[in-house]
């Protein structure tokens, strides 16, 4: 039995229902606005997508005998797994298939760049590079992928929310906090009126939206921020391990710096001026941006000490 062969084909499986799942999600967006009944098959078809990927995370663990962390293939997986996680538990919050149909082409993209864009040798388990043999392997770089994937749904929330407003100031306060509970009511109708409001009901329902993507995407970001604190640090003690200094401005270790200075300035302005909104918004769409250069970008430039493992 060839475990590579069957992860691989689980793998494209994954693809191809997440592809399945972002079509439903779509269509139910933009065609069957106020119905749920469609966008159930989408979730459902997401949970079966998360299993597989929890299946394959698992059986490289097994067969491999270490954490399935150690390469650009694995990260990925890893990744995607755990974007739909969250995608999932937050639309179980939310109610709102708004966030399916943004977060699962995120996930599919994401997975379709492991499958499709990888070389066969680098999607096999390999053994450890000397380097990579460390009981901070599964402690760094899990805290790493867990606040790459929090940080890039926050981020990507900001993104959502400037293009709903339309990059104009929105007075977020002028939902008073008693009508919230109407407003749940309203979001799962009007949540696809937002690219054309035509009249009253519609702008707030336009609002009460823009005023849950501007929670939850305080809420994940201050979720990922302290993950990627406690990789850093990780990250720093493993260095010092591996290589006798805690920190050598490797291009990784800048740009992860930088992504902290960036959410750091995020949390630091919601928290003690008071920013929300667009404000806020840009500062996480900013984000965005470079947490793909720290992830991807760095790795491609295949410099510094991050090189190994993933690029060749």
């Amino acid at each position: 039995m060839d475990w590579n062969n069957i992860q691989n084909f689980s793998s494209n499986i994954v693809f191809g229902i997440l592809l399945f799942s972002m079509t439903v999600y779509w269509i139910s967006l933009f065609f069957l606005e106020g119905t749920n009944s469609f966008s159930r098959v989408g979730r459902l078809s997401s949970v079966i997508a998360n299993i597989l990927l929890f299946f394959i995370l698992c059986s490289r663990w097994i067969v491999a005998g270490y954490f399935p962390l150690s390469n650009l293939y694995e990260s990925l997986l890893f990744l995607t797994w755990t974007l739909l996680t969250i995608y999932l538990y937050i639309e179980s919050k939310t109610k709102s298939k708004l966030m399916g149909a943004i977060l699962i082409p995120v996930a599919l993209l994401i997975n379709g760049f492991a499958n499709l864009t990888l070389s066969a040798d680098m999607q096999k388990s390999s053994p450890l590079v000397p380097a990579l043999q460390s009981n901070w392997l599964m402690m760094h770089v899990s805290m790493m992928m867990l606040s790459y994937a929090t940080l890039i749904m926050g981020s990507l929330l900001c993104i959502l929310f400037l293009i709903i407003s339309k990059n104009q100031e929105i007075n977020l306060k002028a939902i008073d906090e008693s009508y919230l509970p109407f407003y749940n009511v309203m979001v799962d109708y009007y949540e696809a009126q937002f690219f054309s409001p035509s009249n009253e009901v519609s702008e707030l329902g336009k609002l009460k939206l823009l005023h849950s993507l501007d929670n939850w995407s305080y809420r994940i970001i201050g979720l990922g921020f302290p993950f990627l604190t406690i990789g850093i640090i990780a990250g720093g003690v493993w260095a010092n391990e591996a290589w006798g200094s805690y920190w050598s401005w490797d291009p990784k270790e800048t740009w992860a710096l930088i992504t902290w200075i960036i959410f750091a300035t995020y949390l630091h302005s919601r928290i003690t001026k008071g920013w929300e909104g667009k404000k806020t918004a840009i500062l996480g769409s900013i984000g965005f941006f470079v947490i793909w250069i720290c992830y991807l970008g760095v790795n491609f430039l295949g410099k510094g000490l991050h090189s190994y493992g993933w690029l060749s």
